[in-house]
């Protein structure tokens, strides 16, 4: 029996055409491709699912993409969108019934029973963040090139999600929208956490809509993290503006704390000699930046600060150039990471 969504999904694929035939039969076949209008089975023929080719990887079988919306993903997702499920065990007893498979019993721990995970769990975190699919080519994508970040760092830490579920503020129904997720994980790199951004639907910016920024799980202490601190880290708060800080020192970890009160709470590896902060030119960025330091200090950590010339490094790096926010930041640096950072 499966015991993981990889499994359900990798033996989807092995009969990917008789998935597209029951959940897609809108579409149509075409050579080596199934045609639909979406992956919701619309009719038409801008999205195509791979019905032949390797088990993984590029060109992989049962993977799809909508050339209209940009949305891509693999055959659970089809299943999710075409049946409109928003559980994640009933699109797994779905994938279970379709293949013929016992259903996955509650007493296992991979999956769990959807009634015991709380809405803003650490576990609904992973959930979410275990349905979601890489950024390459999403709107998520396209939305971090909007902000100026055109080279994504580690980018599994960064998740896309075409119908994350959102609930507006003044209780009316709940919508499906375009989201990056941020995975958010402890010093042993285990997942705590998810941060999502909702997205406009060009993917130009975020949606319009109240809040579009929510972060899930346990976050206090943690972070979204890009490379693996041990000697150096430069620590920050929000993802863009850490992603902007990676794009002009490559070499360097970081971590988004994702909130100037995280920020201050962050937890720092046992072997860290020296820390970077980011900080943010605001009230809180000052007192996240205090707070930081004093406790960084106390235990021995040198302690550095990288100020911008903005609001934050993201508003200098779409102002200027990667070039010039990697100027600014060779003097801020210690000696001996200035070339280690690429900022030479």
């Amino acid at each position: 029996m499966p015991r993981s969504a990889a499994d359900l999904s990798s033996r989807l694929a092995r009969d990917a055409e008789a998935v597209c035939r029951h959940y897609l039969s809108n579409g149509r076949r075409q050579g080596q491709y199934w045609l639909v209008g979406d992956v919701r089975n619309a009719p038409g023929g801008s999205m195509f699912v791979r019905l032949k080719g390797p088990d993984a990887g590029p060109g992989a079988a049962g993977r799809w993409t909508d050339a209209a919306s940009a949305e891509h993903g693999d055959l659970l997702d089809v299943i999710r969108e075409s049946c409109g499920l928003t559980a994640f065990r009933d699109v797994l007893d779905e994938a279970c019934r379709f293949l013929s498979l016992p259903r996955i019993e509650a007493a296992q721990p991979v999956i769990g029973r959807q009634a015991d995970v709380r809405p803003g769990s650490p576990e609904a975190a992973r959930r979410l963040i275990a349905m979601a699919q890489p950024i390459r080519r999403t709107l998520a994508e396209t939305y971090l090139m909007h902000r100026g970040i055109t080279h994504i760092r580690d980018s599994d830490a960064l998740r896309y999600h075409p119908r994350c579920f959102f609930q507006p503020d003044d209780g009316a129904r709940a919508q499906g929208r375009p989201a990056m997720i941020a995975v958010v994980t402890d010093l042993a790199g285990n997942i705590t956490g998810a941060h999502r951004t909702w997205l406009a639907p060009d993917g130009t910016g975020k949606a319009l809509v109240d809040r579009p920024r929510r972060a899930m799980g346990n976050l206090l202490g943690h972070g979204v993290r890009f490379g693996t601190a041990r000697e150096v880290l430069v620590a920050g708060e929000g993802i863009e503006t850490m992603l902007s800080v990676g794009a002009a020192l490559p070499s360097l970890p970081i971590v988004a704390a994702l909130s100037a009160g995280h920020l201050a709470a962050l937890l720092l590896p046992p072997t860290l000699r020296r820390l970077y902060i980011a900080r943010d030119a605001d009230a809180a960025g000052d007192k996240a930046f205090a707070t930081l330091s004093a406790r960084a200090t106390a235990v021995g950590i040198e302690v550095l600060a990288l100020s911008p010339q903005r609001g934050d490094f993201n508003d200098d790096l779409q102002a200027r150039s990667v070039n010039a926010l990697r100027a600014a930041l060779r003097p801020q640096l210690a000696p001996q990471d200035t070339e280690r950072a690429g900022a030479a």
